[in-house]
């Protein structure tokens, strides 16, 4: 049997490789990279719309439902989604039956690591944005590079770019430790709390998880830490007590050294911000949130150590004055472009109301107390005198009932709260968690933290749909210019905010 490098070269013409789960966002990103590489691609997956479903058409893609007779004697392998089991999968069933091997996204990404320069975006937060701004500054300073993130970057088109083969980029995700797997030279650590409370009971399990990736490091390998989180310094040190080959690149407002934030300011919809590196120039960004300043700096430090690699230099220091301007105005204009993502403050819609108010309708996978905090403070720098909505559905009873205090103080900078029940993990039990947590229970919690704001409760999604629809067309309270409605969350209140933008149109076109 052929070993599991040969599956993914940089040239896969006439190898037919298999996805089960193809409409996952991670596996549909893999799916891109095979297909750049010119595998012959087929998947399966269940039949419910997904937005990857447009990426897969875009690359001739049908998925088909899952059935033993898709396993075709020509598959060379088959790549799956952790959310299917060997011996439950007709078609893992199958495969194994036919002797055609069977791996899991995660190594198949570890395979894909192997064959490149692999630099790794970890950490609880930030992961997905991060790689996409790495991959569009990447994609400005035309570094040859395959860039892979887990959600639609507006920037790539898609979840990939793919500019050639020398450096690969990935995020690289914590869960059940699937990090393992990857080959690292540089790896990004954004941040480390507790998360995943049902794989990571207490803090120290998921720390030891970072831990045990960062030393994954080869010698010299960098490993690119944000020094305002308390978790990822905390790391770092212990990494540090055990790797003392390896090179540790602080950034953030607490780093010393070139990747220290000087100053970071938001005027009219844009954030403005200076590192240590040219304390002269200014960076520009369009996204909110400080979160993303400190992404953006941590993408600039990777991106400039794998042009400097590129190009056979050493340090920054090395390049001629004409070559360090290049660099800055191209990672400028990169930050520039850079929208954001599918599910990342994305702008979902802008419309005005029967009032002629503005409302804008954004969407964002925010599922932790902290990235609630600083998404909602964003938007609020942002909007600073709109009357903003927060829609939040919380994700797993497990990382509820763990997190549950810290949810329902997540909710300062809006005007007024809405929940809903909990969205399950196929991987728990919602019996197991009776009495104990519940939407309504974070839902008391939350109402009683903020007595001076409006929070209400719907089971179901959109339950809320009609009071939201005529909040938003309320006369706005003095000093309000509009409203913003955010629907958080890992779970599918999304489809709230399209609800309230059909809604909209339906108004409009009646009033006609």
């Amino acid at each position: 049997m052929n070993s599991t490098k040969d599956y993914f070269s940089s040239d896969l013409s006439g190898k037919h490789i298999h996805f089960v789960g193809i409409k996952g966002t991670g596996m549909a990103a893999l799916v891109e990279i095979c297909f750049a590489r010119k595998a012959k691609i087929s998947g399966s997956d269940v039949s419910e719309k997904f937005y990857t479903d447009e990426i897969l058409s875009k690359l001739g893609i049908t998925p088909t439902l899952f059935s033993k007779d898709n396993i075709t004697d020509d598959i060379i392998v088959v790549i799956y989604s952790s959310a299917y089991k060997l011996n439950e999968n007709p078609e893992l069933i199958e495969a194994q039956k036919k002797n055609i091997p069977c791996i899991l996204y995660s190594e198949a990404l570890g395979e894909i690591s192997k064959l490149a320069k692999s630099s790794g975006v970890s950490g609880v937060h930030g992961k997905t944005t991060t790689t996409g701004l790495v991959g569009t500054i990447i994609k400005e300073l035309n570094i040859p590079s395959q860039v892979l993130a887990g959600s639609s970057i507006k920037t790539f088109g898609n979840c990939t770019i793919s500019i050639g083969h020398k450096y690969f980029v990935a995020e690289t995700c914590e869960y059940q430790r699937h990090f393992m797997a990857f080959h690292p030279q540089n790896i990004i650590l954004t941040s480390v709390e507790s998360d995943h409370q049902d794989f990571y009971p207490t803090f120290k399990d998921i720390q030891n998880a970072f831990v045990d990736y960062g030393c994954l490091l080869p010698q010299n390998g960098n490993l690119i830490y944000c020094a305002d989180d308390d978790g990822a310094v905390e790391t770092a040190g212990i990494i540090k007590s055990k790797r003392n080959d390896i090179n540790f690149i602080p950034y953030g407002f607490n780093a010393e050294g070139d990747y220290k934030i000087l100053s970071a300011t938001v005027d009219d919809g844009k954030q403005f911000f200076k590192i240590a590196q040219n304390p002269d120039f200014e960076f520009e960004l369009t996204v909110p949130g400080i979160h993303n300043v400190r992404n953006s700096t941590a993408a600039i430090a990777l991106t400039q150590i794998l042009y400097l690699d590129d190009k056979g230099k050493k340090s920054f220091a090395d390049l001629t004055e004409s070559e360090k301007s290049e660099i800055l105005t191209k990672t400028k204009d990169a930050l520039n472009k850079f929208s954001g993502s599918k599910r990342r403050s994305e702008i979902v819609a802008k419309f005005q109301n029967k009032n002629g108010d503005e409302v804008v309708v954004i969407d964002d996978y925010g599922h932790h107390p902290t990235a609630i905090k600083t998404t909602l403070k964003g938007f609020r720098d942002f909007y600073p005198d709109k009357y903003l909505i927060a829609d939040f559905m919380s994700h797993t009873y497990s990382r509820t009932q763990a997190l549950l205090d810290e949810f329902a103080s997540s909710f300062e900078d809006c005007d007024e709260i809405i929940l809903h029940k909990i969205y399950s993990s196929a991987r728990e039990n919602p019996k197991d968690f009776e009495g104990k947590v519940s939407g309504q229970i974070l839902y008391e919690k939350t109402a009683k933290n903020y007595p001076n704001k409006k929070c209400s409760y719907y089971e179901e999604i959109l339950d809320a749909s009609d009071y939201v629809f005529e909040k938003i067309n309320e006369k706005l309270p003095k000093g309000k210019n509009g409203y913003v409605l955010i629907t958080m969350g890992a779970g599918d209140n999304w489809k709230l905010g399209i609800d309230i933008i059909n809604k909209n149109k339906k108004l409009k076109e009646s009033s006609k």
